[in-house]
């Protein structure tokens, strides 16, 4: 008997290993129950529930599979790519007998993903026949100012229309409100002429206000966005005009030009270069240089003076104690008179940058006390920010005139000089440019004429004024990109499409008011220029070579301000 126990565990673990190894045969032989059927008895031809699970659950996997194969197959060889448009890396559009204007700025017009120009020129007509509006039409005497928006993929005409008699100033990207024909417009305000909205899409006229300025008025620039004021879902402007002896702000709706208050005077007389600054409390002051000092007025405090009505914005008690109540003067300790005057990125807010007749010097944005002062001779341009090294910001600054310039890069916090380079200016060189790199850092771009070293003398072959390069990370090498003989009227470097490429635009020709001529506009992309440049070594550098330095900058990558 035991001896048959010991058989009947060895058959019974057998039948348990081989159900460990074939568990779908060992599930197959079981019998089904409650089946009604004799016990002991399995029936034949009816396949197991589980089986027919199985092999619905393989059909299943199979059919997606195969619908997701014919899904990709379709997207990738039936349906075709949309066409992305071909950029040229240079196009160049002309005028005949025409003037320009100091004035460009960019905009997807046509929305394909491609940065449009817009500029300004003044001419009988639209040279270039794109035009159904004459200078008659809109009401204006021939020639007159024509804005023009242009293809920056290939330079062709989008659109243009006459806006003011002798030049304008314009103001675009501002937005309209809910419910209008277009998201955002141009404002155009002639010297003389109407206040005009300009669809940038289509060119076509939004609306168009007369302005109201006396006769003798000079405008100061630039026109300044003021928050919305009479609440219908735009920024207003403000702009300030200079009659006799004062400076008068006034105020337009953004959505409709209609003027939101009656003038008012900031009892002071001013110059060009205004700005709008926001304190630490987030009220909003108008500074405009006043000589060897500040004049500024809040935006509450104009509006409300002359509307009678209340207004959502905020005053700063600190700065209503330093501004003086009959001048309307902010204490600035300037050496010489102010030349520009720049909201620039701080710590806890906007900080501001004086640049006077002697210095430049940084100013807390909300005390006005000086952070530091750099000690300059002569500062004929607006400097330009940047980031010499990752993540802070720098300043650059052209310090002299004639063969006596210094390009000079000087730290925002600090005011450490970072970097500078003697480097010839001519008369005419239009201001210097930035764009920011992938590498958190800035490709700086300016005008001048390389002397070689040692001598007095120009290098060889050169023919007007030249465009140089300058990457921190190459801070020994200049490279120079571009030479160029013909009057520059205006200038910017600028990201024509996001994470691809970066171009040059050159506005070139006679400038108003001179007499006419030939005016051009040029796109050059900046790759194209580098991998042509030419290398300029300030000092004993590594041991790459010449094209090796056009190699590297030519594989830098750029990217949006924002």
């Amino acid at each position: 008997p035991g001896g048959e126990l010991r058989d009947v565990h060895t058959m019974t673990d057998g039948k348990d290993l081989e159900a460990e190894i074939h568990p779908l045969k060992s599930e197959n032989r079981k019998v089904p129950e409650n089946t009604g059927g004799p016990a002991g008895k399995e029936p034949r031809g009816t396949p197991a529930p589980q089986t027919r699970l199985s092999r619905c659950r393989t059909a299943a996997f199979f059919l997606s599979l195969f619908t997701c194969l014919l899904v990709v197959f379709v997207v990738s060889f039936i349906i075709p790519c949309p066409d992305r448009p071909a950029s040229q890396g240079v196009w160049r559009i002309d005028y005949n007998a025409a003037v320009a204007y100091d004035f460009l700025a960019t905009e997807d017009v046509n929305k394909d993903k491609i940065q449009d120009i817009l500029f300004l020129y003044k001419n009988t007509n639209s040279s270039r026949g794109n035009s159904s509006l004459s200078c008659a039409d809109e009401g204006f005497s021939c020639p007159c100012t024509f804005v023009a928006a242009v293809s920056g993929a290939n330079g062709s005409i989008l659109w243009e229309r006459p806006v003011a008699q002798d030049g304008a100033f314009v103001e675009c990207g501002v937005l309209q409100p809910r419910g209008s024909a277009a998201p955002s417009a141009c404002i155009v305000l002639g010297r003389p002429g109407p206040l005009v909205a300009v669809d940038t899409l289509t060119g076509k006229t939004l609306w168009s206000q007369p302005s109201s300025f006396g006769g003798n008025a000079s405008i100061l620039s630039p026109l300044l966005r003021v928050p919305d004021l009479d609440a219908d879902g735009a920024p207003d402007l403000l702009v300030l005009v200079q009659e006799e002896n004062q400076v008068n702000g006034y105020i337009y709706s953004g959505g409709t030009g209609q003027q939101v208050s009656p003038p008012d005077s900031l009892g002071v007389e001013g110059t060009s270069g205004s700005i709008l600054h926001v304190t630490r409390a987030g009220a909003h002051y108008v500074l405009v240089p006043c000589g060897t000092a500040l004049c500024s007025r809040s935006v509450k405090g104009l509006y409300e003076k002359v509307s009678g009505r209340d207004s959502s914005l905020k005053s700063d008690p600190l700065w209503e104690d330093m501004l003086s109540a009959t001048s309307h003067r902010l204490l600035v300790h300037s050496s010489g008179a102010i030349r520009y005057l720049m909201n620039v990125p701080g710590k806890a807010g906007d900080d501001l940058l004086l640049v006077s007749a002697e210095a430049c010097m940084l100013l807390d944005g909300q005390d006005l006390t000086p952070r530091w002062t750099f000690g300059t001779t002569q500062v004929l341009r607006k400097p330009v920010l940047g980031h010499y090294k990752p993540n802070t910001p720098a300043v650059l600054v052209e310090n002299g005139t004639g063969s006596d310039r210094q390009v000079l890069l000087l730290d925002l916090g600090s005011g450490a000089l970072l970097w500078s380079q003697a480097l010839p200016g001519l008369p005419g060189d239009p201001p210097s440019a930035s764009l920011p790199t992938a590498d958190h850092r800035s490709a700086f771009f300016f005008w001048g004429v390389h002397k070689t070293t040692g001598s007095n003398q120009t290098e060889p072959g050169a023919t007007g004024r030249r465009l140089y390069m300058l990457h921190p990370t190459l801070p020994s090498v200049l490279l120079e990109l571009d030479s160029v003989s013909a009057p520059i009227v205006a200038f910017q470097v600028v990201l024509l499409e996001l994470g691809r490429h970066a171009a040059c635009v050159l506005l070139t020709g006679p400038a108003s008011p001179n007499p006419p001529g030939l005016v051009s506009v040029t796109k050059q992309k900046v790759q194209d220029l580098v991998l042509g440049g030419r290398v300029v070594r300030l000092a004993e550098s590594g041991p790459e070579s010449d094209q090796a330095v056009r190699d590297r900058l030519s594989r830098l990558r750029y990217r949006s301000e924002a």
